[in-house]
């Protein structure tokens, strides 16, 4: 497996007469942010009443995800990543376990904005729990799961 030309300059020791800078995972080597992708995932549950007209009840988003190369979520999201289910997974490799601290979307919006990132795509998918139900003055609840693409050039 060959290395990167990053990750080859990046592991060369500075007394070992190795010329250049080290770099991190997270650059290039003209010293540049690296481009890349990252996608935030949430699940969330809403509630609609028997009048579909009425504003829905919106509960909380329990768990905000983040997919993408380890360096980049590392990067962009810092101390604020949980990295328990996957401790160990080297800077460029790939992950979907990490998943965020807090629970605001804008906040993940704004670090990854503040990081250079730009929405590129999203998409949602959204179910009812009682649909077979025929008792029409029962409130529905509704779940669903969204997930946001974010690009950095």
């Amino acid at each position: 497996e060959l290395a990167s030309p990053t990750l080859e300059l990046a592991s060369r020791s500075p007394s070992g007469g190795a010329a250049g800078p080290l770099l991190t995972p997270s650059q290039s080597l003209d010293g540049s942010r690296r481009s890349g992708y990252i996608t935030i995932g949430y699940r969330g549950s809403y509630t609609i009443g028997r009048d579909a007209q009425a504003d829905a009840k919106f509960r909380r988003v329990a768990r905000i995800t983040v997919c993408g190369k380890t360096s980049l979520a590392k990067e962009v999201f810092g101390d604020t990543l949980n990295e328990s289910r996957d401790p160990d997974r080297p800077p460029e490799r790939y992950t979907s376990r990490y998943y965020l601290k807090f629970n605001f979307l804008e906040q993940a919006f704004d670090k990854l904005s503040e990081s250079g990132f730009h929405m590129v795509a999203c998409s949602s998918t959204g179910t009812c729990a009682f649909a077979s139900s025929t008792d029409q003055s029962e409130d529905k609840i509704w779940t669903s799961y969204t997930e946001y693409v974010f690009c950095r050039e």
